[in-house]
Protein backbone atom coordinates (compact mmCIF):
# COMPACT_ATOMS: atom_id res chain seq x y z
CA UNK A 1 0.00 0.00 0.00
CA UNK A 2 1.35 3.45 -0.98
CA UNK A 3 1.82 5.90 1.86
CA UNK A 4 0.61 9.45 1.29
CA UNK A 5 3.15 12.24 1.31
CA UNK A 6 3.56 14.23 4.48
CA UNK A 7 1.46 17.40 3.83
CA UNK A 8 3.75 19.38 6.15
CA UNK A 9 6.86 18.51 4.11
CA UNK A 10 6.24 20.02 0.68
CA UNK A 11 9.55 18.75 -0.68
CA UNK A 12 8.81 15.02 -0.40
CA UNK A 13 7.69 13.21 -3.60
CA UNK A 14 3.95 13.28 -4.24
CA UNK A 15 2.27 11.19 -5.40
CA UNK A 16 4.64 8.52 -4.09
CA UNK A 17 3.54 6.30 -6.97
CA UNK A 18 1.81 8.03 -9.88
CA UNK A 19 -1.21 6.47 -11.58
CA UNK A 20 -0.62 8.72 -14.66
CA UNK A 21 -4.33 9.62 -14.46
CA UNK A 22 -4.94 13.35 -14.97
CA UNK A 23 -8.24 14.91 -13.86
CA UNK A 24 -9.08 18.44 -14.97
CA UNK A 25 -10.99 21.27 -13.31
CA UNK A 26 -12.24 24.44 -15.02
CA UNK A 27 -14.06 27.51 -13.71
CA UNK A 28 -15.64 30.47 -15.50
CA UNK A 29 -14.15 33.92 -14.99
CA UNK A 30 -15.64 37.40 -15.23
CA UNK A 31 -13.88 37.87 -18.58
CA UNK A 32 -14.45 34.38 -19.95
CA UNK A 33 -17.90 32.89 -19.39
CA UNK A 34 -17.36 30.20 -22.03
CA UNK A 35 -15.49 27.19 -20.70
CA UNK A 36 -14.62 25.66 -24.08
CA UNK A 37 -11.07 27.07 -24.20
CA UNK A 38 -10.24 25.87 -20.70
CA UNK A 39 -11.71 22.43 -21.36
CA UNK A 40 -9.77 22.16 -24.64
CA UNK A 41 -6.53 23.00 -22.80
CA UNK A 42 -7.19 20.38 -20.16
CA UNK A 43 -8.07 17.71 -22.69
CA UNK A 44 -4.98 18.52 -24.75
CA UNK A 45 -2.93 18.14 -21.56
CA UNK A 46 -4.19 14.57 -21.32
CA UNK A 47 -6.99 14.86 -18.76
CA UNK A 48 -9.15 11.77 -18.72
CA UNK A 49 -12.11 13.67 -17.25
CA UNK A 50 -12.85 17.37 -16.76
CA UNK A 51 -15.07 18.86 -14.06
CA UNK A 52 -16.31 22.40 -14.75
CA UNK A 53 -18.15 24.94 -12.62
CA UNK A 54 -20.18 27.43 -14.64
CA UNK A 55 -20.63 29.82 -11.72
CA UNK A 56 -17.77 31.43 -9.82
CA UNK A 57 -18.03 31.65 -6.04
CA UNK A 58 -16.63 30.48 -2.72
CA UNK A 59 -15.18 26.99 -2.57
CA UNK A 60 -18.33 25.73 -0.84
CA UNK A 61 -20.43 27.07 -3.73
CA UNK A 62 -18.55 25.13 -6.41
CA UNK A 63 -20.16 21.67 -6.61
CA UNK A 64 -17.98 20.47 -9.50
CA UNK A 65 -14.83 21.27 -7.51
CA UNK A 66 -16.16 19.14 -4.66
CA UNK A 67 -16.96 16.40 -7.17
CA UNK A 68 -13.46 16.59 -8.65
CA UNK A 69 -11.86 16.30 -5.21
CA UNK A 70 -14.09 13.33 -4.38
CA UNK A 71 -13.27 11.63 -7.69
CA UNK A 72 -9.49 11.81 -7.24
CA UNK A 73 -7.69 8.82 -5.79
CA UNK A 74 -4.12 8.28 -4.59
CA UNK A 75 -1.65 8.59 -7.45
CA UNK A 76 -3.85 10.85 -9.60
CA UNK A 77 -3.01 14.45 -10.51
CA UNK A 78 -5.48 17.36 -10.57
CA UNK A 79 -4.85 19.74 -13.48
CA UNK A 80 -6.17 23.32 -13.72
CA UNK A 81 -5.78 25.89 -16.53
CA UNK A 82 -4.35 28.48 -14.10
CA UNK A 83 -3.98 29.00 -10.35
CA UNK A 84 -6.76 31.61 -10.20
CA UNK A 85 -9.22 29.04 -11.56
CA UNK A 86 -8.57 26.87 -8.49
CA UNK A 87 -7.91 29.00 -5.38
CA UNK A 88 -9.60 32.34 -4.61
CA UNK A 89 -6.70 33.40 -2.38
CA UNK A 90 -3.12 32.27 -1.81
CA UNK A 91 -4.23 30.80 1.51
CA UNK A 92 -7.01 28.80 -0.17
CA UNK A 93 -4.60 27.57 -2.82
CA UNK A 94 -1.97 26.40 -0.34
CA UNK A 95 -4.58 24.75 1.88
CA UNK A 96 -6.20 22.81 -0.97
CA UNK A 97 -2.88 21.69 -2.47
CA UNK A 98 -1.75 20.53 0.99
CA UNK A 99 -5.02 18.58 1.34
CA UNK A 100 -4.35 16.92 -2.03
CA UNK A 101 -0.84 15.97 -0.88
CA UNK A 102 -2.27 14.44 2.27
CA UNK A 103 -4.27 12.16 -0.04
CA UNK A 104 -1.20 11.45 -2.22
CA UNK A 105 -2.69 13.41 -5.13
CA UNK A 106 -0.59 15.68 -7.34
CA UNK A 107 -1.44 19.17 -8.59
CA UNK A 108 -0.57 20.88 -11.86
CA UNK A 109 -1.33 24.36 -13.26
CA UNK A 110 -0.90 24.75 -17.01
CA UNK A 111 -0.53 28.54 -17.29
CA UNK A 112 2.05 28.90 -14.52
CA UNK A 113 3.70 25.58 -15.44
CA UNK A 114 3.65 24.47 -11.81
CA UNK A 115 3.64 20.77 -11.07
CA UNK A 116 3.86 19.38 -7.54
CA UNK A 117 4.88 16.00 -8.92
CA UNK A 118 8.27 17.59 -9.70
CA UNK A 119 10.88 18.81 -7.19
CA UNK A 120 10.80 22.34 -8.66
CA UNK A 121 7.02 22.58 -8.36
CA UNK A 122 7.06 21.37 -4.77
CA UNK A 123 9.75 23.92 -3.92
CA UNK A 124 7.68 26.79 -5.36
CA UNK A 125 4.66 25.83 -3.26
CA UNK A 126 6.93 25.57 -0.22
CA UNK A 127 8.02 29.18 -0.89
CA UNK A 128 4.39 30.25 -1.41
CA UNK A 129 3.42 28.79 1.97
CA UNK A 130 6.35 30.50 3.71
CA UNK A 131 5.52 33.86 2.11
CA UNK A 132 1.85 33.56 3.05
CA UNK A 133 2.74 32.95 6.70
CA UNK A 134 5.30 35.79 6.63
CA UNK A 135 2.76 38.29 5.26
CA UNK A 136 0.18 37.19 7.86
CA UNK A 137 2.69 37.74 10.67
CA UNK A 138 3.58 41.18 9.30
CA UNK A 139 -0.08 42.19 9.20
CA UNK A 140 -0.71 40.99 12.75
CA UNK A 141 2.49 42.68 14.00
CA UNK A 142 1.51 45.92 12.27
CA UNK A 143 -1.95 45.76 13.81
CA UNK A 144 -0.46 45.28 17.29
CA UNK A 145 1.84 48.28 16.75
CA UNK A 146 -1.08 50.41 15.56
CA UNK A 147 -3.14 49.48 18.62
CA UNK A 148 -0.25 50.27 20.95
CA UNK A 149 0.22 53.66 19.30
CA UNK A 150 -3.50 54.38 19.57
CA UNK A 151 -3.56 53.49 23.27
CA UNK A 152 -0.53 55.72 23.91
CA UNK A 153 -2.58 58.61 22.51
CA UNK A 154 -5.38 57.91 24.95
CA UNK A 155 -7.76 55.97 22.74
CA UNK A 156 -9.84 53.51 24.78
CA UNK A 157 -10.46 49.95 23.59
CA UNK A 158 -8.25 50.20 20.54
CA UNK A 159 -10.98 49.27 18.07
CA UNK A 160 -10.17 50.54 14.55
CA UNK A 161 -12.59 53.09 13.16
CA UNK A 162 -12.30 51.45 9.72
CA UNK A 163 -12.08 47.73 8.98
CA UNK A 164 -9.37 47.46 6.33
CA UNK A 165 -8.82 44.82 3.67
CA UNK A 166 -5.53 43.86 5.35
CA UNK A 167 -7.31 43.29 8.65
CA UNK A 168 -9.94 41.08 7.01
CA UNK A 169 -7.24 39.09 5.18
CA UNK A 170 -5.38 38.57 8.46
CA UNK A 171 -8.59 37.35 10.11
CA UNK A 172 -9.34 34.99 7.21
CA UNK A 173 -5.81 33.55 7.40
CA UNK A 174 -6.20 32.84 11.13
CA UNK A 175 -9.77 31.47 11.13
CA UNK A 176 -8.88 28.01 9.69
CA UNK A 177 -6.19 27.59 12.38
CA UNK A 178 -7.53 25.43 15.27
CA UNK A 179 -5.08 27.17 17.62
CA UNK A 180 -7.17 30.35 17.38
CA UNK A 181 -10.77 30.94 18.45
CA UNK A 182 -13.00 33.63 16.99
CA UNK A 183 -12.70 35.55 20.27
CA UNK A 184 -8.89 35.35 20.32
CA UNK A 185 -8.68 36.50 16.68
CA UNK A 186 -10.94 39.43 17.48
CA UNK A 187 -8.74 40.37 20.44
CA UNK A 188 -5.53 40.11 18.38
CA UNK A 189 -6.92 42.35 15.65
CA UNK A 190 -8.62 44.77 18.03
CA UNK A 191 -12.15 44.30 16.72
CA UNK A 192 -15.35 42.86 18.14
CA UNK A 193 -16.56 39.33 17.51
CA UNK A 194 -19.57 40.84 15.72
CA UNK A 195 -17.29 42.79 13.37
CA UNK A 196 -15.72 39.55 12.16
CA UNK A 197 -19.12 37.98 11.52
CA UNK A 198 -20.35 41.12 9.73
CA UNK A 199 -17.34 41.41 7.41
CA UNK A 200 -16.59 37.73 6.74
CA UNK A 201 -19.72 36.06 5.30
CA UNK A 202 -18.08 32.62 5.14
CA UNK A 203 -16.71 32.73 8.70
CA UNK A 204 -18.56 29.58 9.73
CA UNK A 205 -17.12 27.74 6.74
CA UNK A 206 -13.59 28.80 7.66
CA UNK A 207 -14.14 27.72 11.27
CA UNK A 208 -15.37 24.30 10.10
CA UNK A 209 -11.93 23.81 8.53
CA UNK A 210 -10.36 24.60 11.92
CA UNK A 211 -12.69 22.14 13.67
CA UNK A 212 -11.84 19.42 11.14
CA UNK A 213 -8.11 19.98 11.64
CA UNK A 214 -8.52 19.97 15.43
CA UNK A 215 -10.31 16.62 15.29
CA UNK A 216 -7.61 15.24 13.01
CA UNK A 217 -4.89 16.17 15.48
CA UNK A 218 -6.80 15.08 18.53
CA UNK A 219 -7.22 18.63 19.86
CA UNK A 220 -10.58 19.49 21.38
Amino acid sequence: MTNAADPDDLLTPSPARRSEILIGYALVSTTEQNLDRQIDQLQQAGCRRVFADKKSGRTAERPELKAAHAFLTAGDTLVVPSLDRYGRTLHDLITMVADLRARDVGFRSLHEQLDTTTPGGRLIFHVFAALSEFVRELIVAGTHEGLAAARSRGRVGGRPTVVTDDLIRAARDMLPNPDHTVDSIARILGVSRGTLYNHIPDLQELRSVANTRALGTGRS
